[in-house]
């Protein structure tokens, strides 16, 4: 099992999208048993593939181990693709991190999850956080999308220079998104790193929230289906390579 999280300091650089869309490519394109866990508070991922939002047990209690992860996991209308939804509970998630003062909680948890899935995407919320630096310990890979834009692109130097402070050995992948080459910043930025994959700025993805589907699903001959299958490519040939 690999673990790979999707994750950005900045806000609103199309992290969910990124996230659903490649859990998308790795059950459908890889034919993996996947699952997409939601740690966002702001549950986007769950709303999008058709999750629930409340119920008997909030998803803070998976951290606290007063529920297993496994019963509050979901099927999606994806074959081979599950989901651990995420709520508001999931605000408080810093605080009970540090009140249990267990640095590996999300280590162990994915741990048990190991025999039940092949990868586990991770949506987390933005930020460095008590959350950010349980991931940055879980995780295989991480996966930074990074828009053409001076803010998100210091966002993403911001968080390879506090792992490199930590002596973090947790691969990034930064990756353009929301991309119009038509615009000179995006080109430049573009340009700028040449071997960052690009997923473009669309119709098609903007999309999604509507349809509450991956692009694959609906449109998987457009070029944005096509980029995400490259990324998600790129990021199973990175995890072969980890494990060699």
């Amino acid at each position: 099992m690999a673990t790979i999280a999707v994750y950005s300091l900045k806000g609103g650089v199309g992290k969910t999208t990124l996230a659903i869309n490649l859990a998308w490519a790795s059950a459908m394109r890889s034919a993996r048993r996947t699952l997409l866990w939601d740690l966002d508070p702001q549950a986007a991922s769950t709303f999008l593939l058709g999750g629930e939002t409340s119920g008997r047990h909030p998803a803070q209690a998976i951290f606290s181990r007063d529920v297993a992860a496994a019963k509050l996991i979901r099927a999606t209308d994806v074959d081979r693709l599950a989901l651990l939804p995420a709520d508001t509970s999931l605000r408080q998630l810093d605080h009970l991190f540090h009140a249990l003062d267990k640095k590996k909680r999300l280590s162990k948890l994915l741990e048990d999850l190991a025999e039940d899935f092949d990868r586990i995407l991770l949506d987390c919320p933005p930020g460095l956080t008590e959350t950010s630096e349980q991931v940055m310990r879980a995780a295989d890979l991480i996966v930074v999308p990074v828009a053409p834009s001076p803010l998100s692109q210091r966002a993403f130097a911001e968080v390879a220079a506090h792992l490199a402070r930590r002596g973090a050995r947790v691969p990034l992948m930064p990756v353009h998104t929301m991309v119009d080459r038509r615009r000179k910043l995006h080109a430049e930025a573009v340009a700028l790193h040449p071997d960052w994959p690009v997923i473009p700025m669309a119709s098609i993805v903007e999309a999604v929230a509507v349809r509450r589907a991956p692009v694959g699903s609906f449109a998987p001959r457009s070029a944005a289906a096509r980029a995400f299958d490259a990324l998600w490519k790129a990021i199973e040939q990175a995890l072969a390579g980890r494990a060699r």
